[in-house]
């Protein structure tokens, strides 16, 4: 994996603007960032070759998917064994309805964002997915009551000098 610091402005124009649509054609690309199509082409490809684009998706609508709601579940397993943490990982990789998994410092081990339907079916992923992951001692929920920003974008800066 490259470093920011290693990417130069026209990079960064080039991360930008992918961020922001990732189904621009190269030579709207091009025409954006001021390249011919054939030095943007090479660019983009190595700033995916060194790792910086990881790939490209379709954002769907959480809601119209059917998961209007979010539940921030916070698990405290009973060891922090290397071994325990590991097999926790894996198995809540494993859960659709797990789209963000963190290994937490503080009180909690886990923080971990969990897409439902409703009340009754987070009951369902609670009590038939959540408590069964290996080693979990404690879950605490708390349901988002509405979302105030969600970005899909990171803020690309300049580089430092």
């Amino acid at each position: 994996m490259a470093n920011y610091s290693d990417i130069d402005r026209i990079d960064r124009l080039i991360l930008r603007e992918l961020q922001s649509d990732g189904r621009l054609s190269n030579a709207a690309l091009a025409e954006r960032v001021s390249l011919s199509e054939s030095a943007c082409l090479r660019r983009v490809r190595a700033l995916e070759e060194s790792g910086f684009i990881r790939g490209y998706v379709g954002l769907v609508d959480q809601s119209s998917a059917g998961y209007p709601d979010n539940v921030f579940v916070r698990i405290t397993l009973l060891s922090q064994q290397q071994a325990d943490l590991a097999a926790f990982e894996a198995e809540a990789r494993g859960l659709p309805e797990v789209m963000e998994c963190y290994l937490m410092s503080g009180d909690a081990d886990y923080l971990l964002r969990v897409v439902v339907a409703d009340a009754r079916d987070y009951e369902r992923v609670h009590s038939q997915h959540l408590t069964r992951l290996p080693g979990v001692d404690r879950v605490h929920s708390s349901f988002a009551l509405r979302t105030v920003t969600k970005k899909t974008e990171l803020p690309i800066r300049a580089a430092k000098t």
